[in-house]
């Protein structure tokens, strides 16, 4: 994957700026040389000279050069710019590993040992690309994370710091007040209503978003005890037995009869502060939040049979999961069997083996936690319906994430993780690459074996080979995994409704013999 222009044209970015063009919200910031402060290019102040503004390609460039976030238009909130947030380039696994918080207690040098590469040059990428080095992408980004929490929030200073990844308040205090002038509780102007144990956090996009897509997909796999999925909301239990809460998440609502922002709200309950951060970036990467679909489509949009498709859903995201396990033990069942089967089996093994939710869950519609690879690895799976070899393959997984000989690692390209993947019994590629899209929700994936993608390409009711299918599909590199589910969700629309609901296209697997 070839790096984009770390900046827009000058011109184009003034003019964006004077505008307040919401095309390029997230794609440039605005300094303000006159005030220190940093705008999006949507701020609804007033616009300031032209001569007084400098543009930065993300928040991390901006406050390196000493200048701070603006209190009104809020760049916390900005969509991210997607071009960084995904794929196998150097600087796209590193932003992954640093959102999972790879830098808070670790150096710089133990993540370049990550990605097989130099601190040195890792930095220079950084500051080329981003404009910005590694540890200061991270300084923005949880002090932007604080920010957003003590904006948003009731959720004590105490919790706001540790959520942000310091061990330490007064560390956090001085950091904060170091970076933006001043200290964490005057964002705090006027005191907030607890709500207990919910936080309600505001998710940006770069809009077109098919929320209902995304919802109808997930309604299909719902598991129950564990999600629910409505015509509005995605619900589902989170955390492990010792702490269980629980998440929802809908479009952020518009406000006294104004359109509603270009968001998602995520409420959590039960979520410790320590574990924010890491439910956030499940929940953006689950609801695929960092996509830049016009990128996307201007890409894909050469091939005759995708644009049409394009147009028609502007929207379509990919639909990762929320653990990646759990997707692992779905794709094995899944395997050459109806998206119904395979959630009637699914759901089976979960009732049996996930550990129960205490009663104060079940007014939500939870019953317990889904299994963990410690709870199935030696598991008695007689009469689930499960035959034999999938049985195996599930405890073979969960063995080999016990041993480290597999992972969801963001530091691994997908190459990578499809080798390891594969070299497990009863993985065959198709497996591989199903977990890689909906557990890493890696944007180039590619199920090539899938049936359903081999009898839709074509349009004309032939059958192409996995190896025709992967030549044609070379040229949708690196968005290959967003014409997969094009693909599907044609193919789910196009079957009747006695023979499959329209939440799915019937994907089949082609596994590899067990060595």
């Amino acid at each position: 994957m070839s790096p984009p222009p770390a900046l827009p044209d000058t011109a184009v970015c003034e003019q964006a700026r004077l505008s307040r063009d919401a095309r390029f919200d997230g794609l440039f910031f605005t300094a303000v040389r006159t005030t220190g402060i940093y705008c999006r290019p949507v701020c609804p102040a007033p616009a300031p000279k032209a001569a007084n503004v400098v543009y930065y390609p993300n928040a991390a460039a901006a406050e390196a050069a000493g200048f701070r976030p603006c209190l009104r238009c809020r760049p916390e909130l900005a969509p991210s710019d997607g071009h960084w947030h995904r794929g196998d380039d150097i600087v796209a696994r590193a932003l992954a590993l640093i959102e999972q918080g790879a830098l808070n207690e670790a150096p710089l040098a133990d993540l370049a040992q990550r990605l097989h590469i130099g601190e040195r040059q890792l930095r220079r990428l950084f500051v080329e690309r981003l404009g910005a080095a590694p540890v200061g992408v991270h300084g923005t980004r949880r002090l932007l994370f604080a920010k957003q929490l003590l904006t948003e929030t009731a959720l004590p200073i105490t919790g706001v710091a540790l959520a942000a990844g310091f061990n330490s308040v007064r560390r956090f205090n001085a950091v904060f007040q170091d970076a933006y002038r001043m200290p964490p509780r005057d964002l705090r102007k006027a005191p907030r209503e607890s709500t207990g144990d919910a936080l309600t956090l505001r998710l940006g996009y770069r809009p077109p978003y098919d929320l209902p897509a995304m919802l109808d997909f997930l309604r299909g796999r719902a598991l129950p005890g564990i999600e629910v999925v409505d015509e509005t909301a995605y619900t589902r239990v989170i955390g492990d037995a010792d702490a269980p809460g629980w998440l929802r998440v809908d479009a952020w609502p518009g406000t006294r009869g104004d359109a509603a922002p270009a968001a998602l709200r995520l409420q959590l309950h039960g979520c410790p502060p320590s574990r924010l951060q890491d439910a956030v970036q499940r929940v953006r990467r689950m609801f695929d939040l960092d996509a830049d679909p016009g990128t996307i489509a201007a890409h894909l949009g050469h091939d005759a049979r995708l644009a049409p498709l394009l147009r028609k859903r502007p929207g379509l995201r990919l639909p990762s999961g929320w653990d990646g396990f759990e997707i692992a033990v779905r794709a094995v069942i899944g395997q050459q069997v109806s998206v119904a089967a395979a959630r009637t089996l699914t759901v089976r093994l979960s009732q049996r083996f996930g550990t129960p939710l205490p009663e104060t869950f079940a007014a939500q519609g939870f019953a317990h936690l889904f299994p963990t690879p410690e709870q199935l690895v030696d598991a008695d799976f007689d009469g689930l319906g499960l035959i034999g070899s999938r049985i195996a393959t599930i405890r073979g997984i969960a063995a080999a994430l016990g041993d480290g000989r597999v992972d969801f690692d963001r530091a691994r390209t997908l190459d990578d993780f499809v080798a390891r993947w594969v070299a497990l019994p009863g993985i065959g590629p198709w497996t591989a690459q199903y977990i890689a899209l909906r557990a890493l929700g890696h944007p180039d994936a590619f199920p090539a074996e899938d049936l359903v993608l081999q009898k839709t390409l074509p349009g004309d009711g032939a059958r192409m080979t996995a190896k025709a299918l992967h030549a044609h599909a070379d040229a949708w590199r690196p968005w290959r995994g967003y014409a997969v589910f094009h693909l599907w969700r044609e193919a789910s629309a196009s079957m009747p409704a006695r023979t499959a609901p329209s939440t799915r296209p019937r994907a089949r697997a082609t596994r590899s013999p067990s060595p």
